[in-house]
């Protein structure tokens, strides 16, 4: 012990100046003869890869300068070069490691560790420990463990040798040693259990997000890219340049995702991404339209290089990047969609919206609105600030819609939380709640000296379909059971009302308002209709009374409308004025045309559909509304041969014009393993109606294993179509295989 007091002394005495010092056999002077002097290390990078599981990131297999990446609280290899064997008698080891890019440090600061080297079996449990494990001539082996709960960053190593008779040297190894959250690791606050869980929410470099509408969800591929060039560096100075998180902090997944979730977006800070939700294709000049990106790549290899935000994202991109920052570091994470989300601007776990005499939005009234689809994260940790029941997945969101103590961020926020309704646990249980539970209250607006009128209140609608990438297979997962009890049971009414309770909207007070259910509405659509075909929509009208006829009239009308619930041009309309004998139904249908809708398309190539109606003997309202998407093709892609490791192949992507008109300045855009960089392939060529638009390129895959590539094409006519393809690596010894075939994948 008095040896390890006098090593800090010796350390911090140096001011902290590290000088490598070679190992001088003509050094005979009386401090320095006989001193065991350390010459090199091998890191031992393909066995400490292989058992971190660490060995695809770039760091760890470029050329030249390759840096070791380990996860904390499990040993790793040294195999350190001495200028003759280590004597126990005499000779005295000891490692100072340091957090690289911390310049003041003290002896109790959690940024260093002084480690003298040990027996095996007197180590110190959780702890920073150096192992003696043998040695081979002057190869010495040492198995050294950073203590479970240590800073996750870049460290630096110094190797103290001190003579029992006097005299020592100090070697400083010129590259870092990058140290990771720890999943596999028992006593890592992000511990998983279960290899494939850990296989797909850390190792997984590619994956799926889910867009679209309840009704027709589209499967969006997406590619992380956590092992390549700058990727773990980028995140890595994202907690710690934009996040601002310092010290021991650096350590806590809860502290190091709340302030990722904030770093991504450009609000409060110098962040990633800036978001953008424009209608029309010019507001997106001078940046990337969000449905160009095809993974995180290109976003973060951009952002590193210049320290600049980029152009532009919407809520799937801030999670994807999200999702490959936290995966880097080695917090499971998988990004989460959530049908019909809520964005509860007032805090009132209701959303109010409120509505004219023609059906149309009075967004001035209310901030409050209701997303077709919204894309989240959850990152899987120990929660000790809340007890060990709220442990486990946690929400984070990094698109900028509300502040959560004056920054833009949301989360970690407890599933566990959020579904029993313990709103008060932090962080923004509340707000994640609203999002997946709120109920939807819509009013109708008669004039400045009329009262609000309750048109419909629907406690089922808000957070359909919450989903996520299944484990191991390109398919959904239905996860709405982790947020809420089912819809419509005690469980679920009791958890929300008693939310309602502490509510203090002014909408509240007609919460209670009965309904009029004599009549009912519902609406028919065909459930796939490709982009470039007419449609029709069908609203069913039904009389249930079996005494009383109602007079109704009213508007059907189809809106064009972003994800984001704000409505764009009308398509078409259709008023109606029926008397329905009691027991009656009618249909009334409205057809609408590709010349109708093509003009009017907004972003992503959804529809509201809504009817405002009015019972006309009572002056009672109605007012019923679903959405609905046309489908754009798939891009198919396929691979030339059985691909094999480190050889080049050819692969091909192609996607059919499915519009009557032809498609003008086509491009392909892809990501995947083995392209350093994301791929640009402009077309010279129009793409004839009917007509395929074909492409290739060179991959070459640089190891054996799943791979996945992601694809997007747009054109001026078409955008937002996309495809993926999953297949298997092989190496010389043995056959690939493909995982899943090209034309199962391709109906997103």
């Amino acid at each position: 012990m008095e040896y390890v007091k006098n090593l800090w002394r010796h350390w911090f005495g140096r001011r902290q100046k590290y000088i490598i010092i070679p190992f001088q056999p003509d050094v005979i002077d009386g401090t320095r003869q006989g001193v065991l002097a350390v010459q090199s290390i091998d890191f031992c990078v393909d066995t400490n890869g292989e058992n971190h599981h660490t060995n695809k990131f770039n760091l760890m297999s470029r050329d030249v300068d390759k840096c070791l990446v380990v996860r904390r609280g499990q040993a790793f290899k040294l195999d350190i070069l001495l200028n003759r064997p280590y004597d126990a008698n005499r000779d005295a080891i000891s490692f100072i490691f340091y957090v690289s890019d911390v310049e003041k440090r003290g002896p109790s600061d959690d940024t260093s560790a002084a480690v003298p080297m040990l027996e095996k079996g007197t180590e110190t449990l959780g702890a920073w420990n150096a192992v003696y494990e043998g040695q081979m001539d002057s190869h010495l082996m040492v198995a050294v463990t950073p203590a479970a709960d240590c800073i996750v960053a870049a460290w630096r190593i110094d190797v103290d040798t001190k003579l029992s008779g006097g005299g020592s040297l100090s070697y400083t190894h010129p590259l870092p040693i990058y140290v990771l959250f720890n999943p596999w690791c028992l006593n890592d606050s992000v511990y998983m259990p279960g290899h494939s869980h850990r296989e797909e929410y850390v190792q997984d470099d590619g994956g799926l997000m889910f867009r679209g509408v309840y009704n027709r969800i589209k499967p969006t591929p997406w590619n992380y890219a956590q092992y390549e060039k700058d990727i773990l560096e980028c995140a890595l100075y994202l907690v710690r340049e934009i996040g601002k998180v310092k010290g021991k902090a650096r350590g806590d997944p809860i502290r190091t995702v709340r302030a990722l979730s904030a770093a991504v977006n450009v609000q409060d800070d110098n962040g990633i991404l800036f978001g953008n939700w424009g209608t029309e294709l010019s507001d997106y000049s001078g940046g990337t339209h969000p449905l160009k990106w095809v993974g995180s790549l290109a976003i973060l290899q951009k952002y590193y290089d210049k320290k600049k935000p980029v152009k532009y994202a919407q809520c799937w991109v801030y999670a994807g990047v999200l999702t490959t920052i936290c995966r880097a570091l080695g917090i499971p994470c998988r990004p989460v969609t959530g049908y019909d989300a809520a964005h509860d601007s007032q805090g009132s776990l209701t959303i109010d919206i409120i509505k004219d005499e023609n059906g149309n939005t009075l967004e001035e009234f209310s901030r409050d609105s209701v997303w077709n689809y919204h894309v989240w994260n959850e990152v899987w940790m120990d929660r000790p600030d809340l007890g060990t029941e709220y442990s486990g997945w946690q929400a984070i969101d990094s698109t900028p819609q509300e502040t959560s103590e004056d920054v833009y961020r949301c989360g970690p926020a407890s599933l566990r939380a959020v579904r029993d309704g313990d709103l008060q646990r932090p962080y923004d249980a509340s707000y994640v709640f609203a999002q997946v539970n709120a109920d939807k209250v819509l009013w109708k607006y008669s004039g400045e000296i009329q009262p609000l009128k309750l048109l419909a209140r629907d406690t089922a609608s808000i957070g359909q379909n919450i989903s996520t990438k299944a484990i191991g297979r390109m398919e959904r997962e239905d996860i709405t059971n982790l947020y809420k009890y089912p819809e419509r049971t005690r469980e679920e009414r009791d958890t929300m009302e008693k939310a309602l309770r502490k509510s203090e909207s002014i909408f509240a007070r007609y919460y209670l308002n009965d309904a009029f259910n004599e009549v009912t509405f519902d609406f028919e659509l065909r459930d796939d209709i490709k982009i470039g075909q007419d449609f029709n929509v069908v609203l069913h009208i039904r009389n249930r009374s079996s005494i009383n006829q109602h007079h109704v009239k009213g508007v059907l009308r189809v809106d064009t409308v972003t994800y984001t619930g704000v409505t764009g041009d009308g398509v078409k309309r259709y008023e109606f004025d029926n008397i329905l004998a009691p027991e009656a139904k009618e249909n009334i249908t409205l057809n609408v045309t590709f010349d109708d809708y093509y003009k009017k398309l907004v972003d992503q190539a959804s529809f509201n559909i809504a009817c405002l109606a009015t019972i006309v003997e009572n002056n009672f309202d109605y007012f019923a509304q679903d959405d609905f998407r046309v489908r754009n093709p798939d891009i198919k892609i396929s691979i030339d041969g059985k691909p094999t490791s480190r050889q080049e192949c050819t692969v091909l992507v192609k996607v059919e014009n499915p519009l009557p008109i032809p498609l003008k300045n086509g491009k392909f855009y892809v990501q995947g393993t083995g392209l350093e960089k994301q791929l640009k392939i402009e077309l010279h060529e129009n793409v004839a109606p009917g007509a395929v638009a074909e492409a290739q390129f060179k991959l070459t895959p640089p190891w054996a294993g799943r791979f996945q590539i992601s694809a997007k094409f747009t054109s001026k006519e078409m955008q937002d179509v996309d495809g993926f393809h999953t297949f298997m690596v092989k190496t010389m010894e043995t056959n690939g295989i493909p995982l899943i075939d090209a034309n199962e994948t391709r109906q997103i």
